[in-house]
């Protein structure tokens, strides 16, 4: 064995997938299912519509401080437990005695609903902007719902024919993809303040820019500017990729976690400079949400720079979108391969087979292009019907983010065994800051924006019953059937989990690879 087959086995796993991502191609994925610029061209609504300018620029700081904490302490599990599972395995394993297989099944169901809709929420918005450029060039075309919806899913039929290539192939097409979004994210940090047509004054003073909450809701001003959250923690769900893809990676219990840290850092770092260049210079809110085009970032393009290059930056923003919903897509097959391999969903057997020509798991990009497809049908009811996969997104993962890190913290404490990548004595201090932040986070995100009179089914956050229904039915199937038989990561060679047998011969706990534990006495199966 090498160091990283070692490790994956210590974990209970034989090697399955080539390791042919390094630290810059598993950042790469990371970086493109960011996607920073599509990001936040689909976000635009929920930043500048719900508090305006101030509201942008403050709550991003305040949000990417403590999305931060939740990154740092998932690259500290990462580190120590490095498979495809991720935040899944991690839960079980560092769970009370008893409790595994729950938070296992908790966790692994809520990650895996923001993961499946993350390639349809980004192609639906990529599909969007689509049609709104071409809009742009022939002002007598209105885009329909149905040809939003049929454009998305040719988007997404590509996507999966893409993510079922060989590793390698997958590997070289996003590192391709994150170079465009770096370079395609300057350009538009350059180009929009250099060739604004804005006059008298060219840019919005930063007394505005900070000062100015222009409140959109029926709520208080700084619940308003909570609200703004969602388009960020939206766009910064997507660092969690280098855990799914650690099994595919070189050196990944150092690796994985740093691919994390970073996309995490430089991610934020570059939105908020986004978020600066727009404050700075959009001039009219309201004509931005409400404009015709159906897509507030083209909207604001076409508002602050001439039609060829509002053009050039939106085609920008597509390229990069396709390469946002790629690298999304490679990432939730991970994910449902790893549950897959654990008998969590029904056909457990065909999902999670890997395709012996590409070394990939094809079935499951398969089933989940399918459940994109399907999800995408919600464009036919409406903007606010579509606008929930984007709040389902940041709390599906955020909620699956908090709950290894909350375990980790109040429960494992100083027993957690680190991993090459760790916080040192930090880790539990920041660990519980970025639970905290998720459990304000949670039911702000389910708000709607008015209240009282106002509140139509029109106008209703469906959030809470889209993301809570399913979560609902999947807690009321462990205590009725799926506590019998689902008793988490399934572990497939011989492994020193099953530790009372090594015990018995006299063998000291420490000598024994845990987990996560330094107490290998609590082993996974309890």
């Amino acid at each position: 064995m090498d160091a990283d087959e070692a490790v994956i086995a210590a974990l209970g796993y034989k090697q399955e997938f080539k390791r042919e991502f390094s630290l810059w191609t598993t950042f790469c994925v990371s970086f493109s299912v960011l996607g920073l610029l599509p990001s936040f061209a689909s976000t635009l609504t929920y930043g500048m519509g719900y508090a305006g300018t101030a509201g942008m620029v403050w709550g991003w700081i305040i949000a990417m401080i403590f999305i931060q904490c939740v990154a740092m302490s998932m690259a500290e599990l990462c580190s120590a437990m490095p498979t495809s599972g991720g935040l899944y395995y991690a839960a079980a394993v560092l769970a009370p005695p008893g409790w595994g297989p729950f938070a296992a099944w908790i966790t692994g169901w809520s990650n895996w609903i923001g993961q499946i809709t993350s390639a349809p929420s980004v192609d639906y918005a990529l599909a969007a902007m689509i049609l709104a450029a071409a809009s742009i060039s022939n002002p007598d075309y209105v885009p329909t719902n149905w040809q939003v919806y049929l454009l998305a899913v040719l988007i997404m039929i590509i996507h999966a024919g893409i993510s079922s290539l060989p590793t390698r192939r997958v590997a070289q097409i996003n590192s391709w993809g994150s170079a465009f979004n770096f370079a395609a994210l300057v350009v538009t940090l350059i180009v929009i303040p250099a060739a604004t047509t804005n006059e008298n004054p060219r840019f919005t003073s930063s007394h505005e820019v900070w000062s100015h909450i222009e409140n959109q809701t029926d709520f208080p001003d700084g619940v308003a500017v909570l609200m703004t959250f969602v388009g960020v923690i939206w766009t910064m769900s997507g660092y969690d990729s280098p855990f799914h893809l650690s099994e595919e990676c070189s050196n990944a219990n150092v690796a994985s976690p740093r691919a994390i840290v970073i996309t995490s850092a430089v991610g934020g770092l570059l939105g908020w400079f986004l978020q600066l260049v727009v404050a700075y210079t959009v001039t009219d809110i309201d004509a931005v949400i409400g404009s015709e085009l159906g897509q507030p970032w083209a909207s604001y393009l076409l508002q602050v720079l001439p039609q060829k290059v509002a053009l050039g930056i939106l085609g920008l923003t597509i390229v990069c979108g396709f390469s946002m919903g790629q690298g999304c897509m490679v990432a939730a097959s991970r994910v449902t391969y790893a549950y897959a391999r654990d008998d969590c969903f029904p056909y457990s057997n065909i999902w999670k087979k890997v395709d012996k020509r590409t070394d990939t798991p094809v079935n499951a990009v398969i089933i989940n292009a399918i459940l994109g497809i399907l999800m995408c049908l919600l464009v036919l009811a409406g903007d606010t019907a579509i606008g929930a996969l984007f709040s389902i997104g940041a709390i599906a993962q955020f909620v699956a983010f908090a709950i290894p890190i909350l375990i980790r913290v109040f429960f494992v404490g100083h027993r957690f065994r680190k991993g090459p990548w760790h916080l040192g004595p930090f880790g539990s201090f920041i660990g519980g800051l970025g639970v905290a932040f998720v459990l304000l986070m949670v039911p702000i995100l389910c708000l709607p924006s008015v209240t009282g009179a106002d509140l139509t089914l029109d106008e209703m956050n469906w959030t809470c019953l889209v993301y809570g229904a399913p979560m609902l039915i999947v807690t009321i199937w462990w205590f009725v059937d799926a506590h019998k038989w689902f008793t988490g990561p399934k572990v497939n060679i011989e492994h020193s989990i099953h530790s009372e047998p090594i015990l018995s011969e006299g063998i000291e706990p420490e000598t024994i690879p845990s987990m996560g534990l330094t107490d290998s006495g609590k082993t996974l199966s309890s």
